[in-house]
């Protein structure tokens, strides 16, 4: 479904970050990505998620290139087709959990039954991850494992194709990352949604299908099982 083909990227301050680097993808699939701190993970994901753009390359999604989208074209692509959860749930203070998940569909243009349909799946998806009594609570009146939870929610309601997630983990304790990775493969094997996920975590690493790591700006020792 997803192709990056020699993609390279460099910045003024860190020298070359991905060097020609090559993955592909296939429905379904749970992928991670492990490497040192500055290694390009993050990196990788935004070029991914069209948050920003290689040098050179191409990206290449169910058999098009989508490296020459437009703003327009790629907020479509990213809205249809993306979810992201980052290691900070980004959750807006003012808005309820509910609100907060349901964001995503205000701002894109969805027909009433597409939009009741979504509602529908959030409410199943908040009942699978355990926060249906949180609903109405705001972020600042619920912990982190279950801001993450949220967090996750609110990446999936617009059931999209690929989930990024970049260290979901690394601002929980051990039990609630652990809960957490297993949440992922949960809603990665519950509705069949790619996840690509970069992580510190050989734990949660190991969980995924295909294991790599990302040095010398490339994936090296993809391990899969």
């Amino acid at each position: 479904m997803l192709s990056l083909n020699k993609v390279s990227k460099s910045f003024h301050q860190r020298g070359i970050v991905l060097n020609e680097l090559d993955l592909k993808v296939s429905e379904g699939d749970s992928i991670s990505i492990s490497g040192p701190s500055g290694s390009g993970k993050t990196t990788l994901l935004n070029i991914i998620g069209l948050l920003d753009r290689p040098d050179s390359g191409d990206i290449v999604f169910r058999s098009q290139s989508i490296l020459n989208y437009d703003q327009e074209q790629s907020a479509y692509y990213r809205n249809r087709n993306i979810g992201f959860v980052f290691q900070d749930h980004l959750l807006l203070p003012y808005l309820s959990v509910r609100e907060n998940i349901l964001l995503p569909l205000l701002a894109s243009e969805t027909e009433e039954t597409e939009y009741m349909k979504k509602v529908d799946g959030s409410l199943e998806m908040m009942e699978k991850t355990g926060i249906s009594e949180i609903a109405e609570k705001y972020p600042y009146q619920i912990s982190g494992g279950e801001a993450q939870r949220a967090t996750l929610v609110r990446a999936l309601v617009n059931k999209p194709s690929i989930l990024l997630a970049d260290e979901p983990t690394g601002s929980l304790d051990k039990k609630n990352a652990v809960n957490l990775g297993d949440l992922l493969l949960q809603m990665n094997m519950a509705y069949g949604i790619t996840l690509i996920l970069a992580t510190h975590s050989q734990e949660l690493a190991e969980k995924m299908k295909t294991q790599y790591t990302l040095a010398e700006g490339k994936l090296i020792s993809g391990i899969s099982h």
